[in-house]
């Protein structure tokens, strides 16, 4: 017999909070402004924006993690009745009428190899599928999943596509499923896939790699798992494209841009144009110090925490200062790079199932999509792919390691593959890996660091046109810095400075360990390269 029938009581508290639960969901798929009505800033009003603006927690995360212990209203009467007006006052009263997120607890002993630790970590990452506390800002997901670890305490999207390369290796095949079925349950559930499993990610999402995930489960035929995905794998394509119909030459909508000639390309976008929760105050701080009208301020914000690159020069006005942020003014050529692959994978199921008239359809799209990045986002004379700038209609001009995204997804002709493999080797290439730009800003997607995504996007791109050698390099590079920071931390942190060879800095929070990503990037590399494996030595690079 089970709990739940040895104990109704519990099985009927369960069962109405899935309900509410699931009825939110209802509500999210009805229209776009209520998928995020429920977010603490909505459900706390003054309460929140008091927490936030004091500072009560050093990370603006804490509180919109934390669960409340009675009903919002309940909570917001007794903060009117008791006024605490001290910050150590409004602690006390969060602390009573709130449970605060539990302090991170991936740390494990230090093992003797990279791999030994990777594979204990997974255990620690993995959260089990459950149904969230009531006013809770955490979006229930029906299996297991695996979240990055330290603050980033829930299941996030484009992390997730990353954390998976290393656990299939590791034989944790059926994680990475239940993974995948959670981002489909999640696009059923609201139209597509957000930021992360809260209530106050809702209004974006992140660079769209779920068709990559999906082709993870047959890599030798992977049209056979997007004919098995394709209602889902068409929703979240619907999602990216939505506002396109009727749209003008000059003209954006949502997440979709009409060029000067009328194709059609993306930018990163946000459905909310508020303070995000969970940086609150920092957001409230740049808006007022910018002299630019607020709401544009904090929808380029949360565009870029769209982007995963929040935040980068590539987003800003003078290249520098946050205050500058313009990211829905940037057409990225990442992420247009992404929507050509999952044009091609929606074609390649759709003809796996026989219908040939959808194959074509997004056969054409992805050729036109082609077409305008060659035209719009290539620059012949540097010899690399650069994002654009629809208002002013010039290319951004910046470097980026977003440039070798065409060659991971195979949009590129030899000759640009060939261009911008030189420019990898002559100007991204440091010592421990690729860097993320050539600018210094002290934001964490500049320079000096590097991330493990771009690692990968990297030496698979750099592989797939020819250039093997570079591709190893990186790879290697790219080890040698996870190893030697492992053995000086005991740690596999979220970022790395690869130009020094020492652990990431810059951005909005501490350094971050854990980390999904960087364990499944690692792991994924040294199955691909045996002999950077030196675990018979103890770890010696």
């Amino acid at each position: 017999m089970s709990m739940q029938s040895r104990n109704p009581i519990r099985g009927m508290r369960r069962a109405a909070a899935l309900g509410a639960v699931l009825a939110l969901a209802g509500a999210a798929t009805a229209g776009a402004t209520q998928a995020f009505y429920a977010t603490p800033a909505k459900l706390f009003g003054p309460l929140f924006v008091r927490v936030q603006m004091d500072a009560v927690f050093p990370d603006g995360k804490t509180f919109v993690d934390a669960v409340p212990k009675a009903p919002p209203p309940v909570i917001l009467r007794r903060f009117r009745r008791s006024n605490p007006r001290t910050r150590a006052a409004l602690l006390r009263f969060v602390e009573h009428n709130f449970t605060l997120p539990p302090p991170d607890r991936t740390r494990v002993p230090k093992t003797p190899t990279l791999r030994a630790h990777i594979a204990a970590l997974w255990p620690l990452l993995t959260r089990p599928a459950t149904v969230p506390p009531l006013y809770s800002s955490l979006l229930y997901v029906p299996k297991p999943y695996i979240i990055p670890g330290g603050r980033f305490r829930e299941f996030y999207y484009w992390d997730s596509y990353f954390t998976m390369l290393g656990l299939i290796p590791d034989g944790r095949m059926a994680n990475a499923r239940d993974m995948i079925d959670d981002f489909s349950y999640l696009i059923r559930t609201y139209g597509h896939i957000p930021n992360g499993t809260r209530t106050y990610y809702l209004s974006r999402s992140q660079p769209p790699v779920y068709y990559l995930m999906v082709g993870l489960l047959d890599p030798r035929d992977p049209a056979h798992a997007w004919a098995d995905h394709l209602a889902t794998l068409r929703r979240e394509y619907a999602y990216w494209m939505r506002g396109s119909a009727g749209l003008r030459p000059g003209q954006a909508r949502r997440n979709v841009v009409a060029m000067p000639d009328g194709a059609v390309l993306n930018r990163y976008w946000s459905e909310a144009d508020t303070p995000r929760d969970e940086s609150y105050r920092d957001d409230v701080l740049l808006a007022r110090a910018s002299g630019r009208p607020p709401a544009r301020v904090y929808r380029d914000l949360r565009a870029a925490a769209e982007s995963g690159w929040d935040f980068s020069s590539r987003w800003l006005g003078d290249e520098r200062h946050l205050s500058t942020i313009r990211t829905t003014d940037i057409v990225p050529i990442d992420l247009n790079s992404l929507l050509y692959g999952m044009e091609r994978a929606i074609a390649r199921g759709c003809a796996a199932r026989h219908d040939l008239a959808c194959a074509r359809r997004f056969t054409a799209r992805a050729a036109r999509r082609r077409r305008a990045i060659d035209r719009y986002l290539w620059n012949a004379r540097r010899g690399y792919f650069s994002d654009y700038d629809w208002r002013t209609r010039r290319q951004t001009g910046e470097l980026s390691a977003a440039t070798l995204y065409p060659l991971f997804v195979g949009l590129a002709d030899a000759r640009q593959g060939n261009a911008v493999a030189a420019v990898t080797r002559a100007q991204l290439l440091q010592l421990g890996g690729i860097v993320t730009t050539t600018i210094v800003t002290g934001q964490q997607w500049d320079a000096p660091n590097g991330w493990a995504p771009l690692q990968w996007i990297a030496v698979q791109g750099l592989r797939r046109y020819g250039h093997p050698h570079l591709a190893f390099r990186i790879a290697r590079r790219w080890v040698a810095t996870v190893r030697r920071v492992y053995r000086h931390t005991g740690k596999l942190v979220e970022k790395y400075n690869v130009e020094r060879d020492l652990p990431g800095g810059g951005g909005e929070y501490p350094l971050q360990d854990g980390f999904g990503w960087t364990n499944g990037v690692t792991e994924a590399l040294l199955t691909l390269y045996p002999r950077l494996d030196h675990s018979a030595s103890g770890g010696a690079p």
